[in-house]
Order: structure tokens, then C-alpha cells, then sequence
């Protein structure tokens, strides 16, 4: 029976592991030593194992031995062709213990875990700024350095990340996947329909810290702060009048243009702000929806009604 057992003669002086067959010592020996004596003929770089060096000169030949009988891609390492069939198979073998994730890859799960620890090993040379994740910092750099390799085929606008290339892309073929199930209105980035959906939700969680009055997109919030600020970032060129929005400054500039976008469609009368073109038509409609509480009297135009309310007030502002 002794001659079946495995007897593991040869053992390493430096680590005490043993071996059955003393080529395996001397294998292992160079892990301690340094010893690479396999180089490769194309780039010169060493290997401590002939294996590896078989495995490496792939690079250089193209060679792809191994194939997915799935999908029939092929792979110069038995064990990357492994990982792949994970795709197929769905099979997700390494868990997070924390919050129980799985991942087909251990190294996409060594990655995740610097979620729950906060390491962050990847640092920006420019700003110090750190990340979990290299490919990370790579998408970072494009923004000291100026670089984007992602271009438009349509406008050419070139972008620094491919996912807002592909978000991009939308605006050219209409594409708008995201749906509110409430109204059914469709938005081309998830983020628009994350914002909308706060509309029947009737959440509002940017807060003006001076007035309190909340707001359910926090570019209103930006645009309200103005009117406690005073800031008025937009300047007309021609007249150098200043306003707190891009929109008030637009619809300004019409005065100096002459440009009136907004036409009635009964008389064809036209306008330079849509809200001229909504009271006047209710010279068609006789809409009057301002009513005088005192007497019920109904007007078209809120000012109107301010000005009637004088006859209940006994109010006479022009003396």
C-alpha cells in the first residue's frame, strides 16, 4: 500500500515546502532566487516557468488555442476561456460578504470591495484627487489634459467618455428609452426622467437655505438664489442690461433684433414672448380668467383687474 502514498521528499530550505520530484524544487526554488531563465525572443522579458513563457509568446504569434464553444471566441489562455464561459453560464462565484454582490471575476470583486473599505490606491498627478479603479483615473486625466477620443459621426463634437457619446447620439436619432409610466412622456437620459418623475411624486429636496422654498431640480434652486444674491450672470451685448437667466436675456434681445417668433393664428398678429401671444388670445377666446371678488366682474389681463380694484379701494395712485 506504501507505494501509493505520495511521498514528498525534496524540501525547499528557505520556506520548508514539500516536493515529490526534485524538478519541482528547482522550479520552485526561483520564486526565492529571483531565477528567470526563460526569455522571450521577441521583447526579452523572462519567465521563471517554460509554461509561462509558452503562454506569453501567444501575444506575439496570435495564437488562440482555446474557444468558447458557446459563442466560438477564442482566448490564448485556458483560463480566460474559463471566466468567459462564466458569461453563458451565469455563473457569479466570488460574493461580497458585506452586501452580498456576486461577481464572475475575482478581480472585479477585489475591485468592488474598495467600495466598502474607501481605498481609493489610484491618485491623480494633477489635482490629488483618488479613485478605486484605474480606468477611472484614466477617464479623469482627459480632463487636464483636454483629450476626446469619442467623436460624433454626425456633428463631430468629440467627447471625453464613450457613455456620453452613446447618450449624445439620442439628440441625432430621437431614441428617448426612458419612460414615465405615469404620463408616458419619454426622456432621452435616465437622469431627465429621474427629475420628471419628481413632478407626480411632488418631491422637492433642493432647499433655499434663505427663504426655504424648495425646488425638485437643483438648477431652480441655482436660478432662485439669484433673487437673494442679486447675481445677474447674463448681460445683453447691445445695451449691457443684465439678467439672473439665459431665458430672460433671450427673450431681451428680441427687442434689439425685432424678432417675433410667436404668431396668433386668427389674425396673424405676432409676438416677441409667448405670454404676449397667450393674454392676446383671449381677445378671440373672451376668456377672462381674473375675476373681482367684490362684484365678480371678470378681466382678461391681471392688470386690469388691479386697476378695477381701485374702484372698490377708493385707491388713487396717480395723485
Amino acid at each position: 500500500m506504501e507505494k501509493h502514498k505520495e511521498h514528498k521528499l525534496y524540501e525547499c530550505s528557505e520556506c520548508l515546502k514539500c516536493f515529490s520530484k526534485k524538478g519541482n524544487l528547482q522550479t520552485h526554488v526561483r520564486v526565492h532566487t529571483g531565477d528567470k531563465p526563460y526569455q522571450c525572443s521577441e521583447c526579452l522579458k523572462c519567465f521563471s516557468v517554460k509554461s509561462s513563457l509558452v503562454k506569453h509568446m501567444r501575444v506575439h504569434t496570435g495564437d488562440k488555442p482555446h474557444q468558447c464553444s458557446e459563442c466560438l471566441k477564442c482566448f490564448s489562455r485556458k483560463d480566460s476561456l474559463v471566466i468567459h464561459m462564466r458569461v453563458h453560464t451565469g455563473d457569479k462565484p466570488y460574493k461580497c460578504y458585506e452586501c452580498l454582490k456576486c461577481f464572475n471575476q475575482k478581480s472585479h470583486l477585489v475591485t468592488h470591495m474598495r467600495v466598502h473599505i474607501g481605498d481609493k490606491p489610484y491618485q491623480c498627478s494633477e489635482c490629488l484627487k483618488c479613485f478605486n479603479q484605474k480606468s477611472h483615473l484614466v477617464k479623469h486625466m482627459r480632463v487636464h489634459i483636454g483629450d476626446k477620443p469619442y467623436q460624433c459621426s454626425e456633428c463631430l463634437k468629440c467627447f471625453s467618455e464613450k457613455r456620453s457619446l452613446l447618450k449624445h447620439m439620442r439628440v441625432h436619432t430621437g431614441d428617448k428609452p426612458y419612460k414615465c409610466y405615469e404620463c408616458l412622456k419619454c426622456f432621452n437620459q435616465k437622469s431627465h426622467l429621474v427629475t420628471h418623475m419628481r413632478v407626480h411624486i411632488g418631491d422637492k429636496p433642493y432647499q433655499c437655505s434663505e427663504c426655504l422654498k424648495c425646488f425638485n431640480q437643483k438648477s431652480h434652486l441655482v436660478i432662485h438664489m439669484r433673487v437673494h444674491t442679486g447675481d445677474k450672470p447674463y448681460q445683453c451685448s447691445e445695451c449691457l442690461k443684465c439678467f439672473s437667466r439665459n431665458y430672460s436675456l433671450e427673450t431681451h434681445m428680441r427687442v434689439h433684433t425685432g424678432d417675433k417668433p410667436y404668431q396668433c393664428s386668427e389674425c396673424l398678429k405676432c409676438f416677441s414672448q409667448k405670454s404676449h401671444l397667450v393674454k392676446h388670445m383671449r381677445i378671440h377666446t373672451g376668456d377672462k380668467p381674473y375675476q373681482c371678488s367684490e362684484c365678480l366682474k371678470c378681466f382678461s389681463r391681471k392688470d386690469s383687474l388691479v386697476t378695477h380694484m381701485r374702484v372698490h379701494t377708493g385707491d388713487k395712485p396717480c395723485q
